[in-house]
């Protein structure tokens, strides 16, 4: 069988150390399915020298999670497989521009669309006051610009005191109530092909949909066509050589479907619900390095 890396969070960081594992296994067993190992291995333990790397088929990121805690070493590591040629899938360049949440603001400079953006470099009570007036808003989310797993995410109604401020450049956000009604829409391309489509329901009273804060997810028959017609412009938006994507998409509330995140370093593939258990994302695998 083929081998290749799984890149896994830095052994350091516990916050992980109880969820990953079982991704991996999900991972391994889609991989297998095309006759393909897979081997774990740290991602901060390749970033000064990454010789070891260079031994296997293809270096798959999938489990770097944790990298926005240390993001100039992140930075510092893809500049390093990028240098080396590293088979690394998706491209270091992508892994090293998609780490920073401004994006988004690149990509609704092409025409993807994203909800109204104020981006910061230092989030202050006023700035978010303007916003508010602004934009008529009732409430606000706030993130950091390098984030993850809505890691520091808040959301502030009017009158809300900010009293515990991202510590460096951020992203405000008008709130979308959709997000409760109709949830998030994750799409999954492998190889440029969709693969399975998952919405994602907040618990009554939350916002943030991932599993970790009670979301619900349900595999869906197919996408909503407004949502499937965004996804498909924001990867040729991206326009770079992709093995795999989530492109996560909310309706607002006139039914116009916005691009919340274009998830291109370690996406949860949501595999438990696809009924393929990733047979797809093996497929793409192997076609990658069959013409590599």
């Amino acid at each position: 069988m083929t081998e290749v890396a799984i890149l896994t969070p830095d052994p350091a960081d516990a916050s992980y150390s109880s969820l990953w594992s079982g991704v991996l296994d999900r991972l391994r067993i889609a991989l297998a399915s095309a006759g393909v190992t897979a081997t774990p291995t740290p991602w901060t333990a390749h970033v000064e020298d990454c010789d070891e790397l260079k031994h296997f088929a293809l270096v798959l990121p999938l489990l770097v999670w944790g990298y926005h805690h240390d993001h100039e070493r992140w930075l510092q590591a893809c500049r390093a497989w990028d240098a080396a040629a590293l088979p690394l899938a998706n491209p270091a360049a992508v892994l090293a521009w998609n780490s920073d949440k401004r994006y988004l603001e690149q990509l609704g400079q092409r025409g993807v669309a994203i909800p109204p953006t104020t981006w910061t470099d230092r989030v202050t009570q006023r700035q978010l006051d303007e916003v508010f007036a602004a934009t008529g808003a009732e409430q606000l989310i706030v993130k950091p610009a390098v984030s993850g797993g809505a890691w520091k995410t808040q959301r502030l109604r009017r009158g809300d005191v900010l009293d515990d401020a991202p510590a460096g450049a951020a992203m405000i956000q008008p709130y979308l109530p959709t997000i409760e009604t109709e949830g998030e829409t994750s799409m999954l391309f492998f190889g440029g092909r969709l693969s399975h489509v998952v919405n994602k329901q907040p618990l009554p009273g939350e916002f943030r949909v991932q599993v970790q804060y009670g979301g619900v997810y349900t595999l869906l028959p197919a996408p909503p066509a407004g949502a499937l017609a965004l996804a498909e412009q924001t990867l040729a938006a991206i326009d770079a050589p992709l093995l795999y994507a989530r492109i996560d998409a909310v309706p607002d509330a006139d039914g116009r479907w916005l691009l919340m995140e274009a998830e291109l370093i370690e996406p949860d593939f949501y595999l438990g619900a696809d009924r393929e258990g990733g047979a797809g994302f093996g497929r793409a695998v192997r076609d990658l390095l069959e013409v590599a």
